[in-house]
């Protein structure tokens, strides 16, 4: 098992995961994060940090093509390990439907 990362973090970018994780596995796109899933060591502690419920075990259904999207970017945008302020929109978007088709963007994102 490993965490994923989920479309509501997409223009949400909350950074509150990051801080928690015991191994650095954030990679920072244009617009959110991803976890590499071979990095990741189930230990859950990103999940309840996220204010935007992005975060979820690879174990729930429906969430093959999220662990694709984390898999593929995870190894090619930059590691994130600090936390940085959320993007000042972020609440407008939280909860939005569809953000991935509308909004989601393969550009890397600063990284550390």
């Amino acid at each position: 098992m490993t965490y994923i990362v989920t479309d509501n973090c997409i223009k949400c970018k909350y950074m509150d995961c990051v801080e928690v994780c015991p191994v650095d596995c954030f990679y920072e796109g244009e617009n959110m994060l991803v976890i590499h899933p071979d990095e990741c060591i189930d230990c859950g502690v990103c999940e309840p940090e996220c204010p935007a419920e992005a975060i979820k075990p690879d174990t729930e259904s429906g969430l093959d093509k999220w662990l694709e999207i984390n898999t593929k970017f995870a190894s090619v945008w930059p590691n994130i390990t600090e936390k940085r302020d959320a993007p000042a929109d972020a609440e407008k978007f939280d909860g939005e439907e569809g953000k991935f088709e509308k909004y989601f963007s393969e550009e890397p994102g600063e990284g550390d």
